[in-house]
């Protein structure tokens, strides 16, 4: 529809300076309107909706495992702290692979943020096999005090060499041992039993040392337990539970042989590309989200091993695990830790831990 517009009409009483200043003025408010109707545009207005930089982060495991758990309160900060300038695009279920795959995916840029667990990191970095070291960690306390600390934070930089940004960590939890074979009550017990591990030097080398058959295997394992491919696995119990390990595996040991621990990642360049300001609130948000996952991990064990139980799982609740670091310790002299950077890291947390460093 077209608008007829009246002639400017002066009144009688109003002079012609007057008139000008007054148009002076409106044109004045309109050229700053019109700068911040600009700006908005360019930068956005709080709160002003705009195109999202659309972020990928990939698990290998389920919703409600310790990994998505940790994924999912991390989206949840970034596209809250970001005001929605990020969008975080969590892969789960390993559609991406396993989670070897998905570490190359991450290293090549294709992945911008992952969550792994961190053995499967040792072929790539050898010095974080340290944190995998038997009965390394009496209780999650004392786990978080190393993770949290220098030494954590060392080991986080030292994945820079292959492309990858550490973020934090988060947790996985105390690994526990099950198998369909026989009771676990002592490291004898294990002899001959065909394990799967992860794909981890440090982990192959442990089983084999225990007396166990170990197996590397990618993620999930299920069909593989179910046809006796492989007589039994060693997992946190929220993996059990999650995965439905009664429904396949009878004994379960409560060994705690390994704090295992989750390595929150970034593809290198890409977070070195990003202002300091972004960098900052990525590395935060995933600090705040590791809280908040090992926190809720902690909290949800009992009743993990409750539904184990109830499922008809038969529980060695206090295996003989003087027997285990007996044999374990075996490894301190193993050529795993020859290296120098992986020697000096074992004997830097050996030490942070109250333990005699590697000899």
């Amino acid at each position: 529809m077209l608008h007829r517009f009246r002639p400017l009409s002066f009144s009688p009483s109003l002079s012609c300076s007057a008139a000008c200043c007054r148009r002076g003025r409106g044109l004045a408010a309109s050229l700053v309107l019109a700068l911040a109707c600009l700006t908005a545009i360019l930068h956005g207005w709080p709160g002003t909706a705009r195109a999202a930089t659309e972020l990928t982060l990939a698990v290998v495991t389920t919703p409600g495992s310790a990994q998505h758990v940790c994924a999912e309160r991390f989206r949840q900060l970034l596209e809250e702290r970001s005001h929605g300038a990020y969008r975080v695009v969590v892969h789960h279920s390993g559609t991406l692979g396993t989670e070897t795959e998905i570490l190359q995916q991450l290293q090549l840029g294709g992945v911008q943020l992952a969550i792994i667990t961190l053995g499967v990191l040792d072929p790539f970095v050898p010095e974080v096999k340290v944190l995998d070291y038997p009965f390394l960690f009496r209780d999650a306390a004392e786990a978080d005090r190393v993770l949290d600390g220098e030494a954590g934070r060392a080991l986080l930089d030292a994945l820079e060499r292959v492309g990858l940004k550490g973020l934090h960590f988060s947790e996985n939890g105390f690994r526990h041992l099950t198998n369909n074979v026989r009771p676990v009550r002592t490291v004898d017990d294990v002899r001959g039993l065909k394990i799967r591990v992860l794909e981890s030097t440090l982990h192959r080398e442990l089983w084999r040392t225990l007396g166990a058959n170990p197996t590397p295997m990618g993620w999930p394992i299920y069909a593989e337990l179910q046809q006796g491919t492989i007589d039994g696995q060693e997992n946190p119990l929220w993996v059990m539970a999650e995965y439905r390990m009664p429904e396949v595996q009878k004994y379960l040991s409560l060994t705690g042989h390994v704090y295992s621990a989750h390595a929150d990642l970034a593809n290198l360049a890409w977070f070195n590309a990003l202002p300091q300001a972004d960098r900052d609130m990525v590395m935060q948000c995933m600090a705040d989200a590791a809280t908040y996952q090992r926190a809720y991990n902690r909290q949800k064990d009992a009743e993990y091993l409750r539904r184990l139980r109830e499922a008809g799982m038969q529980v060695v609740d206090a295996p003989d695990l003087a027997s285990f670091r007996a044999r374990a310790d075996a490894l301190r002299q193993s050529s795993l830790f020859v290296e120098p950077r992986t020697r000096d890291m074992l004997t830097r947390v050996l030490a942070a831990v109250g333990r005699q460093g590697a000899e």
